[in-house]
């Protein structure tokens, strides 16, 4: 390296001082990244090892089968009877669910499958298929979907959030980085019990990463492409609205800047759908399956407003499925109103973050049929904000895992569950155990003991005991009730915690003036 005055080169490129320091940021980041990347996908291969949804329990198996149902119809099947009910194509046997993409990445996995294992994905017989060649090939097809969408995306994200910050310290950094690759419900639900949430998430983050970057249109497209790969990403789409219109209304032109946002969505989902768009039956027809009203408000027992309060409130009896959605709907929107108002009033990168994090917990706790896994949604912007809120990642994080305790149960996932919550605690700690223990100065100590004792006690109850035949769901019950109360909580902060950062602006703005 040559030194001149105020300049300096680097590989025969020259650039500035402040360059410089950039570069060797990234190049620092890049490494971190790398080493964590590896150890990331080592974990998820161990805990792939371990039992899926519905391993070895016919007729219908579970999610594991029902993704590699949706391999064989989309393979054997033209694009238009994909989501049509037919002899060849029983919608009752793992009909496709989910939006166009998530069916165009079946067809590609299964694409994959049949080069090498034709008989795992060959229409009617390959039903409950559960070779271990076909096991293995459908465990690399959620491996690679991570490698190649989620990780690039936290990448990307790191480096725009970590880009000018004076307090980029590279063990922070790392730290940040483990937080977000190692995180113990994506890896088991995605890896464990088998989904593939890594790529819907991955896009969300990618266009997180893109709205700090300033590059809206590239956010639109990410932001668009997650929502046709599942609906359930809807779950962010107030924060990004809002957020974006924000911002587009302090341009000098906001109906351009809306305009040209308007254009992308609707342009990447005319391009997603257009195989159902020559009628509005077909189109009506995908639709509908989007959004299966018909199974009742909730499901399983799932730590949300409307299954916890069932206990005092029979809502399904009550109420028919109409009025529910009613109710749903203004209760979803009702609370994730206010955080839609202070990023439209005052738009920032931070107050997105807890924006992304206060629409998934409203459509977490209020919307309509929620399923245990939809924690993960709350739980990506939770750990993209882990420097800010490293105590708030921590308590999710417990309280998410505890939460789908009993789908890991029957998924005979309970030692991966111990190892991956035991990596966890063990991550938080290294770096971060100074602020974290004055964060637990300031929470009620006795509070916060009492909490873990009642989580370490419903553990070891619901292994080793059973419910009286009364009451079979009991345990499920009181887990249910214990996680719903904490996450009521830490939406109650977040929510005052996005609008204390526009006090603060204001504040600062006032003082910039003074000054």
């Amino acid at each position: 390296m040559e030194r001149t005055k105020g300049r300096k080169v680097v590989k025969d490129k020259e650039v500035g001082d402040g360059d410089l320091c950039w570069w060797l940021v990234h190049k620092g980041i890049a490494a971190s990244f790398l080493c964590i990347a590896v150890f990331a996908l080592l974990v998820r291969v161990a805990i792939s090892l371990h039992p899926y949804s519905g391993a070895g329990n016919p007729p219908k198996y579970g999610d594991f089968e029902a993704q590699r149902h949706w391999m064989e119809i989309t393979l054997n099947l033209p694009v238009k009877e994909w989501y049509r009910n037919s002899t060849t194509n029983n919608i009752s046997y793992w009909g496709l669910d989910y939006p166009p993409l998530t069916a165009y990445q079946s067809y590609f996995h299964g694409l994959f499958l049949r080069f090498f294992h034709p008989e795992s994905v060959s229409l009617f017989s390959s039903r409950g298929h559960e070779s271990y060649l076909g096991k293995l090939l459908m465990r690399w097809t959620v491996l690679s979907s991570d490698a190649l969408v989620f990780f690039p995306a936290v990448f990307y994200f790191v480096l725009a959030y970590h880009s000018g910050r004076s307090n980029g310290h590279k063990t922070h950094i790392a730290w940040h980085i483990a937080m977000i690759l190692l995180s113990p419900c994506l890896m088991l639900i995605d890896h464990g019990h088998f989904q593939y949430n890594c790529i819907s998430l991955g896009l969300t983050v990618g266009a997180v990463a893109a709205v700090l970057s300033n590059k809206e249109l590239v956010a639109c497209f990410l932001f668009s492409l997650a929502l046709n790969h599942k609906q359930m990403t809807a779950y962010f789409a107030p924060a990004f609205f809002s957020h974006l219109l924000g911002k587009s209304l302090r341009r000098r032109n906001p109906a351009l800047e809306v305009l040209k946002l308007g254009l992308v969505v609707l342009g990447t989902f005319a391009l997603v759908w257009w195989p159902y768009l020559h009628s509005m039956e077909a189109f009506s027809r995908v639709l509908s399956r989007l959004a299966p009203f018909e199974r009742g408000i909730y499901e399983d027992y799932v730590a949300n407003f409307w299954c916890t309060t069932s206990v005092l409130v029979k809502w399904k009896s009550i109420f028919t499925i109409q009025s529910l959605k009613l109710l749903s709907l203004g209760a979803t929107v009702s609370t994730c109103l206010p955080s839609m108002v202070q990023q439209i009033w005052a738009p920032s990168n931070h107050g997105f973050l807890y924006g992304l994090l206060n629409s998934a917990f409203s459509f977490y706790m209020f919307s309509f049929q929620v399923h245990e896994k939809s924690i993960l949604l709350p739980l990506l912007p939770a750990s993209l904000l882990a420097l800010e809120e490293p105590f708030l990642l921590k308590w999710i994080t417990l309280y998410a895992l505890f939460s789908m305790f009993p789908l890991l149960c029957r998924d005979k996932l309970i030692l991966p569950y111990i190892a991956v919550s035991a990596l966890f605690v063990l991550i938080y700690y290294v770096p971060s155990g100074r602020q974290d223990r004055k964060e637990m100065r300031s929470f009620n100590s006795f509070f916060t003991i009492c909490l873990v004792s009642c989580s370490v006690v419903l553990h070891i109850v619901y292994l080793t005991m059973h419910p009286p035949h009364r009451y079979p769901f009991l345990f499920d019950a009181m887990i249910m009730l214990l996680c719903f109360s904490q996450f009521m909580l830490l939406a109650f902060y977040t929510n005052a915690k996005q609008w204390m950062l526009m006090k603060r602006s204001v504040l600062l703005d006032k003082e910039k003036k003074l000054h």
